[in-house]
């Protein structure tokens, strides 16, 4: 089972390359998406990388975060699960 890691205090120079990179030296990394803004196609700051095997998710975690990647300390830690958000309800006239 793989395992979804956070990286959040990203430089906005930051690619996916980069992320990849860093962690493929602690194990296979199965995904890298850094998030981006709809509105100005720049990164959010923070990303997640998916790797395969758990324990090697484990070393990346404790031995990356606090560590500076492109100028940043970046904070890396285990995601958590997404709760989700109550939708917008696009009912503007009153009615049901």
């Amino acid at each position: 089972m793989s395992k979804k890691i956070y990286v959040g205090n990203l430089s906005y120079s930051t690619t996916e390359e980069t992320l990849r990179n860093q962690f493929s030296q602690f194990g296979e990394v199965e995904t890298v998406t850094i998030i981006m803004d709809k509105m100005t196609n720049r990164s959010k700051g923070f990303g997640f990388v998916e790797m395969t095997d758990d324990d090697a998710a484990l070393d990346a975690i404790s031995t990356l975060n606090q560590k500076d990647i492109d100028g940043r300390k970046v904070r890396v830690n285990e995601a958590e699960e997404r709760k989700p958000r109550p939708r917008f309800d696009d009912n503007r006239d009153g009615r049901n």
